[in-house]
């Protein structure tokens, strides 16, 4: 499928659940939360139904997202759903890694191929303030075992934040350089819990860079498998990657192929656009499959062309990056 803008659109990314584990102070508040019910968000068997129908029309990879996509029950029955789809050629996940050492081995038996952590300090104490939650040791046992069973790419993001954790930069570097590890650096972005996002937290992807370059030498041009959006670089003499991700300084908006599912069943053609076609309608009709393909299609033809975070997120737009799906 070709969108207005004549972007290839095969890449699918689905929330399961808004729910998490931790509450990290970037992206959900403390306390308060009122989560999407059981009988809100799509069941397992919805899921796989509309990849199947998305599949038929050129989606060919698949990501899993939260809120902690781990916290939904049988999260493995569905990646194995999905792995029986033959046309879905990868099945990656985003996780904050907390819950993922012992169902390691059953997630990659099921289908799952790659997995990103979301990591944004290698202190303890500095990743107890930004998560609330949660222990950094389970985190970095989460990695060591992605890379034991052999899943590939393992990468991590941190997100940037002057003044939280740029003192960091310069470790998960090390980190990228010691291990075969892909450690990709994401501009802040105030999608999340916005009392906590201020301007003068915001890093370009070139004050990152320039960090970097004052003790690594970056070789460019290195593909990692499922890069996506990020600018990827060798290390001279490391083992892993760097990459970075520049919503806000540097849009990549032109190479974007993706279209975002939520737990509750609406199709997104941006992250940053509050622009959502309900699906859960679709489900019960009797031409099912013709009408998810039919809205299948209307969101990718709705796409729009850009985003405009730097214009701000709006205050009509209501849902956080944990209710879309990261």
């Amino acid at each position: 499928m070709l969108d207005n803008y004549e972007r290839k659109i095969n890449y699918l990314r689905i929330s399961v659940t808004d729910r998490c584990n931790l509450r990290c102070r970037y992206c959900m508040p403390e306390e308060g939360i009122e989560n999407l019910g059981h009988s809100n968000i799509l069941s397992l068997e919805q899921i796989a139904r509309f990849i199947r129908v998305a599949a038929q029309h050129g989606i060919r990879k698949v990501r899993l997202t939260g809120g902690e996509p781990l916290v939904r029950k049988n999260i493995t029955k569905l990646i194995q759903m999905i792995s029986q789809i033959h046309e879905i050629e990868d099945i990656s996940m985003t996780t904050n890694g907390v819950l993922f050492p012992p169902m390691a081995e059953a997630l990659k038996a099921a289908g799952l191929t790659r997995v990103n952590f979301s990591l944004d300090s290698l202190q303890d104490d500095q990743f107890n303030y930004i998560t609330r939650r949660g222990h950094l040791t389970d985190v970095v046992t989460a990695i060591e075992k992605a890379l034991q069973i052999g899943l590939s790419p393992v990468k991590i993001n941190m997100v940037v934040m002057r003044g939280i954790n740029e003192q960091e930069i310069l470790d998960f570097v090390q980190l990228a350089y010691d291990r075969p590890l892909h450690v990709r650096f994401i501009e802040f972005m105030p999608i999340g819990e916005l009392p906590f996002f201020q301007q003068q937290r915001l890093m370009s992807v070139n004050e990152v860079k320039d960090i970097i370059d004052t003790s690594y030498e970056l070789i460019p041009g290195q593909v990692v498998r499922g890069s996506g959006p990020a600018k990827c670089y060798n290390i001279k003499n490391g083992k892993g990657t760097i990459g970075f991700i520049s919503p806000m300084s540097h849009y990549f908006c032109a190479e974007c192929n993706r279209i975002r599912l939520t737990a509750d069943g609406k199709l997104r053609g941006c992250l940053f656009s509050n622009h959502e076609i309900d699906l859960k309608g679709a489900f019960n009709s009797p031409s099912s499959e013709e009408k998810l393909a039919e809205l299948f299609k209307q969101a990718i033809f709705e796409k729009p062309q850009r985003h405009h975070l730097s214009e701000g997120w709006g205050m009509d737009n209501k849902r956080k990056m944990y209710q879309i799906g990261g």
